[in-house]
């Protein structure tokens, strides 16, 4: 691209960083207005390296008065009128981003290292009493010396929870920590000026949310739906001249390159009626490097996820069945005893939301695009399959040469090694989901290369898979006969619709038999 690239914040968390480095920063300053304005103690969910950070490092730069980095945002023209705007107030800010929170004392630790860099500021010493009566001390301290009362910002508070969750003594420890010292928002609410609180999840039986009962949640708020993330519209207006070089380099239209962005990186609703959001982190880095990659599913596995999956034994399926329903209030609160994992999924941005019924109030989920449905799909793959990884026997790519070759024979030797990995016992056989689980997992996995259609219904055949030479119809049976199941494709029409198609027609039919733990029967027309 002719002239000097622009800076794209990737990974900046800070602000003042941010305006006085000169990168490129998409003008959110009119939700800190609304905030700041109201004045409400608030709490924000939302999915990791999704611009929390950055927002709570906004508020704070609002609430030191540090107008300068604020020239020329929405923010600056909506306070014109208030006399008292930019006052500087004392803010502590709690970041519990960068620790380790597997040892017993890690929480205390850094609490403790917060509230010393505070007494210095404010001249206090009181390292012999608990971290809960130093933190009283200071709100007391800070308003005393300044004459105002004290903002309180807390960064990914749950991120201690979240990490010793398979820990249930720690993570318990670690919430009876929290319970005593943040207890004080409420008992010094006279001390405060503001409170702003972000996570990934609310966990419902931690006391700040009990405590704060006039706590405001605002992550499923339409008026707060843009807040974090970047908007179709902001894209458009603020990042043109890098789609269209990223367009330019891969050979493509502008259009074209900004619906492969859509479909990678867009799509997390955070209100069944608000416009979607593209995921900052993966969009950023992904027009910085030209490429369509898997950036946020690569910065972390969704470890506890799973192991929350395999405890339930979940069917994978039901993750783009278009049937997957979470009310309202389970969105908003993580219960570790409940055994349903869709608000947790929702919460950690692996499902979204797409839909509203009314009578019911409860939201329609699913995943918000490509980058999350293959990334998760792999992830699944090494725990559905009974492979320690998604490369071998399970390789995609070789499955994806002999579905585009035309090679059956392969793809039936492909099917017979990865069932033949399913755990069998004499006492325990594999049941039909797990059979039916391989299959989902392999065929959604094609579809990131060809058009793959997955059925479940009546009167429709299995998959569905279009390649640019080949159609394939698969029918898969258990305990049945291979047979049955390819006259079924012809019986029920299946290949109609591909009468007049150019393209070889392939029907397969296949059948798994329990018993043997393994394909019996692949029969091919």
């Amino acid at each position: 691209m002719a002239g000097k690239m622009r800076k794209l914040p990737i990974g900046i968390r800070s602000f003042e960083k941010m305006i006085r480095d000169g990168f490129l920063y998409v003008d959110k300053t009119e939700y800190i207005y609304r905030l700041v304005s109201d004045g409400a103690p608030y709490f924000l969910s939302r999915p990791r390296r999704f611009g929390k950070s950055l927002l709570l490092s906004t508020l704070r730069a609002f609430w030191e008065g540090k107008r300068e980095l604020f020239e020329g945002l929405a923010i600056t023209r909506l306070m014109e009128e208030d006399g008292k705007a930019w006052e500087p107030y004392p803010v502590f800010y709690f970041d519990f981003n960068k620790a380790n929170y597997q040892r017993t004392t890690a929480l205390e630790e850094v609490l403790d290292d917060h509230l010393k860099e505070w007494e210095k500021i404010y001249g206090e010493t009181y390292s012999s009493e608990g971290l809960e009566s130093r933190f009283q001390h200071l709100l007391v301290a800070a308003k005393e010396q300044t004459g105002k009362n004290v903002v309180v910002l807390v960064d990914e508070y749950d991120k201690p929870l979240l990490e010793t969750m398979a820990k249930e003594e720690l993570e318990e420890h670690n919430k009876a920590v929290f319970k005593g010292f943040f207890s004080t928002l409420k008992s010094y609410d006279a001390y405060i000026r503001f409170v702003f609180l972000t996570g990934v999840t609310k966990f419902s039986k931690v006391s700040i949310f009990s405590d704060l009962n006039q706590l405001r949640d605002i992550s499923l708020l339409r008026e707060y739906s843009g807040i974090c993330g970047i908007t179709e519209t902001e894209l458009k207006e603020n990042f043109a001249p890098e789609i269209r070089a990223m367009a330019e380099s891969r050979g493509i239209s502008t259009e074209a390159c900004l619906g492969k962005l859509k479909q990678m990186y867009d799509g997390y609703h955070f209100h069944y009626r608000a416009e979607g959001v593209y995921n900052p982190f993966s969009l950023l880095n992904s027009l910085a490097s030209q490429e369509f990659g898997a950036y946020w599913f690569s910065t972390g596995t969704p470890t506890f996820l799973l192991k929350k999956l395999e405890e339930i034994d979940f069917d994978a399926r039901e993750f783009t069945g278009g049937e997957l329903y979470a009310d309202e209030d389970s969105l908003s609160d993580y219960r570790a005893d409940n055994e349903d994992p869709l608000p947790l999924f929702y919460q950690t941005g692996y499902l979204t939301i797409t839909g509203y019924d009314e009578e019911t109030r409860s939201c329609g989920l699913g995943y918000p695009n490509d980058e999350v449905r293959y990334g998760f799909l792999k992830s699944l793959a090494p725990t559905y399959l009974h492979t320690p990884s998604v490369s071998n026997p399970m390789d995609i790519r070789n499955f994806l040469k002999d579905i585009r070759s035309g090679e059956t024979d392969r793809l039936k030797e492909r099917f017979t090694a990865i069932f033949a990995r399913l755990p069998y016992t004499t006492e325990e056989k594999p049941s039909e989901r797990d059979f039916q689980n391989v299959v989902y997992i392999v065929f959604m996995l094609l579809g990131q290369f060809v058009r793959t259609e997955i059925h479940s219904a009546k009167g429709r055949a299995d998959v569905i898979v279009e390649t640019e030479d080949y159609v394939y119809i698969f029918e898969f049976k258990r305990d049945r006969s291979a047979a049955e199941a390819l006259s079924q494709i012809t019986d029920k029409g299946y290949d109609k619709p591909y009468a007049a198609d150019p393209r070889k027609l392939i029907k397969i039919g296949a059948n798994f038999n329990s018993k043997e733990c393994n394909l019996d029967g692949w029969e091919v027309a």
